[in-house]
């Protein structure tokens, strides 16, 4: 019969061992087959913050502000952005515009886009005073960097992210703004920035003549507006910084796309996306902003050349992973990990 003291050891042992097996097959399921790595796409790049609509105004032509209130809310620098989470749960990029330092309150604008995909509508009519809205971010792609002078070129609504950048500039900074709209009722904050910089402001309706536009060589030259309005600004001025919340057209050469764990090679027409051909597949496949800002579409690249047309990844993230709703491949085929 056995000793007491034995049986103790033994059923001590037996729990340990029993505990061990549990955090094991915790971390991988599949134990003991080796842990995958975590899943790429869906994650969310930045902690979500709820926070309630003090302000829904009107303060252009088809432009509304609001005033969204926090406490001790993330830090953030002229140029930055956040992403919106609507009633819908669609997804939207709004620029800062406010006071960076102001902790209490984050400050956005939007137009109301008559023939685009819902979003702005959204905002302007179901995001009402006193209800609450998720965000995430912030987060900055259109920072203000070191130079010697400026050059800002805004038209409509494009002069959300610069205007942070136009009250953070000091007296001393060298720097021009021409700020086009196709009218001065419709063009927000025109008065405040006019204010800002007098003498330094030129206000145009129309299409802005860009040829009489006086730049220094060693200025730094920013854009935010209308994709023909950047496309001449870079056209003109290639070392631009450029700040788009709509994706560049889905259009390039067509190709193949492998997903290596479906076992389905897809081709992607000229005219269309990786995300549409994958979805037609695969209709579960997790995305939102449809425009490369959000990062829910991530997927791992396993090989294949990327044409990255995000306005999100860093360049270490490009190295293995692209967004699928924008991107598309430089060789033929590329190799998801799907």
């Amino acid at each position: 019969m056995p000793r007491p003291l034995t049986v103790a050891v033994l059923a001590g042992a037996a729990l340990l061992t029993r505990r061990a097996l549990r955090r094991r097959v915790g971390v991988s399921p599949l134990w003991p087959m080796p842990a995958l790595d975590p899943p790429t796409s869906g994650r969310p790049r930045s902690r979500a913050l709820r926070l309630l609509v003090a302000a829904h105004e009107t303060v252009a032509e088809g432009v509304v502000q609001l005033r969204l209130e926090g406490r001790e809310l993330p830090r953030w620098e002229p140029g930055a952005h956040l992403d919106l989470v609507l009633p819908s749960g669609a997804v939207r990029q709004y620029s800062l515009c406010g006071d960076p330092a102001d902790r209490s309150s984050y400050t956005v604008a939007a137009r109301l886009v008559e023939d685009g995909r819902g979003g702005s509508r959204e905002v302007h009519e179901q995001v009402r005073e006193g209800t609450e809205v998720e965000v995430r971010g912030p987060r900055n792609r259109f920072p203000l960097v070191d130079a010697p002078s400026y050059v800002f070129v805004a038209g409509g609504i494009g002069i959300t992210p610069i205007l942070p950048m136009l009250r953070a500039l000091g007296d001393g900074v060298e720097w021009r703004l021409l700020y086009c709209g196709r009218s001065r009722e419709s063009m927000p904050f025109v008065e405040e920035v006019e204010k800002l910089g007098p003498g330094r402001v030129t206000v145009t309706v129309g299409a802005p003549d860009l040829d009489a536009l006086e730049v220094p060589g060693r200025a730094a030259v920013y854009c935010c507006g209308p994709e023909g309005l950047m496309a001449a600004v870079a056209q003109r001025f290639p070392t631009v910084h450029l700040e788009r919340f709509a994706p560049r057209a889905a259009q390039g050469a067509p190709f193949e796309v492998e997903l290596r764990r479906s076992g389905r090679v897809l081709t992607v027409p000229a005219d269309s996306t990786v995300l549409a051909a994958v979805r037609a597949e695969l209709p579960d496949t997790l995305y939102s902003c449809e425009q490369g800002f959000c990062g829910t579409c991530r997927q791992r690249v396993l090989e294949g050349e990327v044409e990255h047309r995000d306005e999100l990844l860093t360049d270490a993230e490009r190295a293995d992973s692209m967004l699928i709703c924008v991107s598309r491949a430089r060789s033929d085929r590329v190799v998801l990990d799907m």
